[in-house]
């Protein structure tokens, strides 16, 4: 495998990037933070007017452009109603259910730029009330969050502020364990934001040459649909989406390699990229997984979906309980940065 590979700096930026709230439309902060990271290493970005961040290393070859994305915003949620009884009413922000968030810690942030804390519950917690309380829906209906303030009433809250469309968070619980387990919310994505930040980082401390211009999209929409799905250049041969494997049921994908998608909701990735991944992973001893994604789509599907003429694939370190309690291991992390490494630094399949 190739050298200077950091992993303790991966797993700290994960904890830095988890730690700031971000679901999507409401990424400034985190952006502004990757945007920070990325000029002290003195490469130039820019930002789309969808918020998102390109930045661009020049390669040998202007004429042929890759493209690697990652996406910084998360599931969340935003206030639907303020409810009679003091409490909110959640509309969820991205794909998940509710009884993945139900007891998580949460922030409530204001127009005005206050942060309330509290806690998502059903309406019906206390087993000592309601007999329905184990068997409740867990639903938009029954879900409520309940603030940490002296409120009993719709009134109340509105005068600190909360009102309808405020952003809820929730509390990423990260733990990076001594045995290399990362747990977290939100390593979709930020697990690859983090590797993709170290690639960058080693291709200028390397001084390495690409042999193509590269992009690096940091993008702000992927949970909703379409982060990924714009501001392409032309000249973009390649372009490849750096997500999570998901990991379940009939799938191959683990915590301890990168998994590389065949296929997932959108159809099949390119087929000579996904056999050009392979190739460069048996080559280089990089523990590596074959998997299709039932239930998924990705940044490089949405911008086939727009109609970009490119070669697209996906992968990513092997995530368990994608969009609810998150766990990878620093085995995965590394994987998937080696592959990159030496994908970022091959021929182009075509």
């Amino acid at each position: 495998m190739g050298t200077n590979l950091n992993i303790d700096e991966t797993k700290k930026l994960i904890h830095q990037l988890v730690s700031i709230p971000s679901p999507s439309g409401f990424t400034d902060k985190v952006i502004q933070f990757v945007d920070d990271y990325l000029k002290q290493l003195n490469v130039e970005t820019k930002r789309n007017n969808k918020g998102g961040l390109i930045a661009t290393i020049p390669g040998t070859n202007e004429e042929e452009h890759r493209m690697l994305t990652a996406h910084v915003d998360t599931l969340g949620a935003m206030v639907k109603e303020v409810k009679d009884n003091g409490r909110l009413r959640l509309d969820l922000i991205g794909g998940f259910n509710y009884n993945s968030i139900e007891g998580e810690y949460c922030e409530i942030h204001t127009a005005s730029g206050k942060v309330y804390t509290g806690t998502i519950l059903m309406h019906q917690t206390s087993v000592h009330v309601y007999k329905d309380a184990g068997t409740a829906k867990r639903n938009q209906d029954n879900m409520e969050v309940r603030i940490d303030a002296e409120v009993n009433n719709a009134e109340e809250v509105r005068q600190l502020g909360i009102e309808v469309g405020d952003f809820v968070t929730f509390d990423p619980r990260v733990q990076i364990t001594a045995n290399g387990f990362i747990k977290s919310r939100h390593l979709d994505d930020k697990a690859s934001v983090a590797i993709l930040l170290q690639l960058i980082k080693r291709i200028k401390e390397e001084g390495i040459s690409l042999p193509y211009t590269t992009h690096f999209l940091i993008s702000n929409n992927e949970e909703i649909g379409y982060g990924g799905n714009s501001n392409i250049p032309p000249e973009t041969v390649e372009y490849v989406a750096v997500d999570m494997g998901a990991i379940g049921d009939g799938q191959s994908t683990d915590e301890y390699t990168v998994s590389i998608c065949v296929k997932d909701a959108s159809g099949p990735y390119h087929y000579g990229l996904r056999k050009h991944f392979v190739s460069i992973a048996e080559q280089n001893n990089i523990s590596y997984k074959l998997d299709i994604y039932p239930y998924y789509g990705s940044d490089a599907s949405a911008a086939i979906r727009s109609g970009h003429d490119i070669v697209h694939g996906l992968i990513g370190p092997g995530i368990d309980s994608s969009h609810a309690f998150e766990r990878t291991h620093e085995k995965a992390l590394i994987h998937t940065e080696q592959l990159l490494y030496y994908y970022i630094q091959s021929e182009m399949v075509i």
